[in-house]
């Protein structure tokens, strides 16, 4: 059982940086954490996960490059670091936790999720 809340999203000029927080209470450190994003209208939609131990990442390609994925385990808290931001970057981002690892990069691989932050790119 884990609760999750994200943080940091907010309205970026084209080419700035970001770095969004997601803060858990529960056993944080029992899961794999990812985070993806969706655009309205659209599917939800795989941006990056780490490992329960934070030594493995997997990255999506929409992103791929732009962002790096880290979580510290003290802390219960979860981070993405974005780079180098587009205009079709805006997007609800969320966190989410699961344990179905042969499932990271999809939905159904997670079990919990956060309510989302709002990041806008504007040109």
């Amino acid at each position: 059982q884990v609760q999750l809340e994200e943080s940091g999203g907010r309205l970026v000029q084209a080419g700035d940086s970001l770095r969004l927080s997601c803060t858990a209470s529960g056993r944080f450190s029992d899961y794999a954490m990812a985070w993806f994003r969706q655009i309205p209208g659209q599917e939800r939609e795989f941006v990056a996960t780490i490992m329960r131990g934070g030594r493995s990442s997997y990255y999506g390609n929409s992103m791929k490059g732009r962002v790096t994925i880290s979580r510290d385990n003290a802390l219960n808290t979860l981070y993405l670091q974005m780079n180098s931001l587009k205009f079709e970057d805006t997007a609800m981002y969320y966190c989410a936790a699961g344990r179905r690892y042969d499932q990271y990069d999809r939905v159904s691989g997670y079990d919990y999720w956060g309510r989302g932050t709002q990041v806008t790119v504007s040109s």
